[in-house]
């Protein structure tokens, strides 16, 4: 399941993709290569961070409660 943004957020994530191609990667993009990038890191990593930031908050209040 991809994680969604408000447009607000993902206006900013692609102004921050391109920036960071054209400063890291010499290589300037458009709106639409910056936000079919940006839907396919939501798609296919923010799962996995998503699910290591619960794991993380749960070993966080489980020692705090204990």
């Amino acid at each position: 399941m991809a994680i969604t943004l408000a447009p607000e957020p993902t206006r900013h994530l692609c102004a921050s993709i391109k920036r960071y191609f054209a400063e890291t990667l010499d290589e300037e993009i458009g709106d639409l290569k910056a936000g079919l990038f940006l839907d396919f890191v939501l798609k296919e990593i923010g799962p996995s961070l998503y699910n290591k930031a619960i794991a993380d908050a749960q070993a966080y209040f489980a020692g705090r409660v204990a």
